[in-house]
């Protein structure tokens, strides 16, 4: 793609429900070559599921950086990182954000990273404008640059800030199941140990000179939307640069709008996205989150009619023994000899301390056994739809 194509920019209108190749339609990924900020005001209110910002740091350098040896070090030495004074940089950034909150959804959230050089100007503007700072996370880099001139500690993090839209963004996306999952089984902590982009990964020139100054690992944007998005959702990048949200949202299944004001950028993004391959469906599965969903007691069930009073419920114990009890209308079980919630009854008949009753009690139906579990999980997702119509 050459820097003078023609780029319409995008009005996101719709989540683009995401499918295989085989299927009617895929998921959308554009790279909008323009002012974020400009970009952003074309875009419709509330469309955007989940931000993901790596702004201009304003690093105030001055004069060049050299090794040891005085060859020269590239650093980000581009116009788009110089602003006049702290009042400029903080004017842009809080036009941005302004822009970015009117496109996230009620529930949506945003990501913006940055060093000591601004993270405390942004997140304090965040906070002016209303946003709900949920997180603030460290990434730890495992190979960071040396501090050449040794007259400061060597610079070996960055900050990142996760906010929801508002205070009242109650039902955001945090996927902390599958994120445990992906930790083997241990809760993911705020700091996270990952390499700068470096290697194959790093993008250059013919000459070996970097593409881009600050290009992102895919590691880290992996997480990012790990963590806070969804199959289908939109993702938008408004300081796109080569485009690596792009390409982690393409191979996890996720709309993507990324925007970038560097035509050579646009471009190098754009062809970068086109060479990701999606996911099939199957593969972008993942734990689904049980702390997080709506509290659906076993009652609520009998109120649904999904399961009737006086029906059987038959559990397997880890013995192979089958166990039968009956439900009463007050959502109790009853063996005959034994009596309580579906907690309670499933321990006792098996001589334990707790049992999980959702995951023990099935019930039949069309000749097949069917987990109390999954009733539950059906009542979930119609609630979901309920809420959704309403929104």
């Amino acid at each position: 793609m050459s820097a003078n194509a023609s780029r319409v920019p995008l009005q996101v209108t719709e989540k683009v429900p995401y499918c295989d190749a085989s299927g009617e339609t895929e998921a959308s990924h554009n790279v909008i070559f323009g002012d974020c900020i400009v970009e952003m005001a074309r875009m419709q209110s509330r469309s955007v599921d989940l931000i993901f910002a790596d702004p201009p740091y304003n690093l105030q350098l001055n004069g060049s950086l050299r090794r040891p040896d005085q060859t020269k070090v590239k650093a980000v030495d581009e116009k788009w990182d110089v602003f006049e004074s702290f009042q400029a940089y903080d004017d842009f950034t809080r036009a941005w954000l302004l822009a970015s909150r009117r496109l996230l959804k009620k529930d949506g959230t945003i990501w913006v990273m940055g060093s000591y050089h601004n993270i405390f100007r942004v997140g304090a503007i965040m906070q002016d404008l209303g946003f709900w700072i949920l997180n603030d996370v460290i990434w730890r880099k495992s190979n960071p640059m040396p501090n050449f001139k040794g007259r400061r500690f060597q610079n070996a993090h960055e900050t990142l800030l996760w906010a929801s839209r508002s205070r009242d963004s109650k039902k955001y996306t945090f996927n902390y199941d599958a994120l445990k999952s992906f930790n083997e089984g241990l809760q993911m902590r705020s700091d996270w140990v990952l390499p700068i982009c470096s290697g194959s990964e790093r993008l250059k020139t013919q000459d070996g000179v970097k593409l881009h100054p600050t290009q992102k690992p895919v590691s880290l944007l992996y997480r990012v939307l790990l963590a806070s998005s969804k199959p289908g959702d939109v993702v938008l990048d408004p300081f796109a640069g080569t485009g690596t949200t792009g390409v982690v949202s393409k191979r996890l299944g996720r709309n993507f709008v990324g925007i970038e004001r560097d035509a050579k950028y646009a471009d190098i993004a754009s062809e970068r996205i086109d060479l990701v391959r999606s996911s099939e469906p199957e593969g972008l599965r993942f734990t689904s989150n049980r702390c997080g969903a709506p509290r659906i007691p076993f009652g609520s069930l009998l109120e649904a009619g999904l399961i009737k009073e006086g029906e059987w419920l038959i559990g397997k114990g880890k013995n192979g023994v089958h166990y039968r009890a009956r439900v009463r209308s007050d959502a109790s079980l009853s063996t005959g000899v034994h009596e309580g919630s579906i907690h309670r009854v499933a321990a006792l008949v098996q001589g334990l301390d707790t049992c999980n009753g959702w995951q023990f009690w099935s019930v039949k139906r069309h000749g097949m056994a069917v987990l109390i579990d999954d009733l539950r999980a059906e009542m979930r997702r119609q609630q979901a739809q309920v809420e959704e119509a309403i929104a």
